[in-house]
């Protein structure tokens, strides 16, 4: 399974997955550690937030998962319109995440998102996320 971490110091998880522009790209198979295979540092304006294409070096690093603290539902959704699942998680450790999540075991459950907390200068709907272990539920707020 390849799995991208975001990671901005390439040694912990970090959070705002839509902002990073630095990725560890691992190997993981749920039985060995997982390997790095590759770290992607992307330019400005190249942050999933900022580009809008589908030709996103993310994409084609032919990831299956990410693996981040903190995200918003418009990148939850983006993701998954690509094949990518999205597991947020409190987890520091890339490797030991990554290994768990290979191999099924449940991710330490995600800090909560105060959807608020951060001003960007302008919205964009994010969605609540809720994470529980490795799942991750996507709840959409609707105008009736």
């Amino acid at each position: 399974m390849r799995i991208a971490v975001t990671s901005q110091n390439f040694r912990t998880i970090t959070g705002h997955a839509g902002k990073t522009r630095r990725f560890l790209i691992l190997e993981a198979d749920g039985q060995t550690a997982p390997v790095e295979i590759e770290r992607l540092d992307l330019p400005a304006g190249l942050a999933l937030h900022d580009h809008h294409g589908t030709d996103h070096p993310l994409f084609a690093a032919g990831v299956e998962a990410v693996l981040t603290q903190s995200a918003g539902g418009g990148f939850v959704q983006r993701l998954a319109r690509e094949g990518i699942a999205v597991h947020i998680t409190s987890a520091t450790d890339p490797l030991s995440a990554a290994a768990d999540l290979a191999a099924g075991r449940p991710l330490p459950a995600a800090a909560p998102h105060d959807e608020h907390a951060h001003n960007h200068g302008h919205t964009h709907g994010h969605g609540q996320i809720k994470a529980s272990g490795a799942a991750v539920q996507l709840q959409i707020k609707t105008p009736k």
